[in-house]
């Protein structure tokens, strides 16, 4: 019950919120060394286009120069009826903002969606759960037409019961509050391991 009514309260402020992605807040003082790692994406907000679906674990790694590159995989569903697991890397490209990169990504197999996006870390802890967030389009008035966020886990299970709340309200900060909707982890990645030729 108290759940329920705590997100009526946060679904009320974010009718007056101010959802300029210009004003979105990001991480202080991230650090891109402890966010390095596996993370299990647990929750997702889908862009428009073709998308990893579900069984989405990322691996960013920091190399001695400081850069950070990342590879993903993911289950993908091809001409709405080939579902396969998909291999996805990236690069990063660092801003005035340490916690702002843009994230050039391709597929593994050239029928993969590439990309060169924002990958903002709103918020994380780095032992528990991390937040992203990307606009891939501004509306006139600064708001996002075309959004896409993760929320990640380091545990494929989810997130802890005391990080539910904090999530909770940076989703509703993001205004994506109500859009995200579960990732499933069910192994598809370990055992559908086949790539088509391209």
């Amino acid at each position: 019950m108290m759940r329920y009514v705590v997100s009526l309260c946060l679904l009320a402020l974010s009718w007056a919120q101010d959802c300029q992605v210009a004003n979105i807040q990001v991480m202080q003082n991230f650090n891109r060394s402890l966010y390095t790692g596996t993370w299990y994406a647990v929750g997702k907000k889908d862009p428009e286009g073709l998308f990893l679906i579900d069984n989405i674990v990322a691996n960013f790694l920091v190399a001695d120069d400081g850069s950070m590159t990342a590879t993903a995989r993911g289950r993908v569903n091809i001409l709405n009826n080939w579902e396969m697991c998909a291999n996805m890397l990236a690069t990063f490209e660092e801003t005035m903002d340490p916690a702002k990169f843009r994230m050039k990504y391709w597929g593994v197999a050239s029928y993969l969606q590439t990309g060169n996006d924002d990958h903002w870390v709103i918020d994380t802890d780095y032992e528990n759960y991390a937040i992203h967030y990307s606009c891939r389009q501004l509306d006139t008035d600064g708001t996002c037409l075309d959004s896409y966020s993760f929320i990640f886990s380091r545990s494929p299970a989810g997130l802890r019961p005391e990080d539910q709340f904090t999530v909770l309200q940076k989703k509703q900060d993001i205004c994506l509050l109500g859009k995200y909707r579960r990732v499933a982890h069910t192994g598809f990645c370990e055992t559908n391991n086949f790539q088509p030729p391209e």
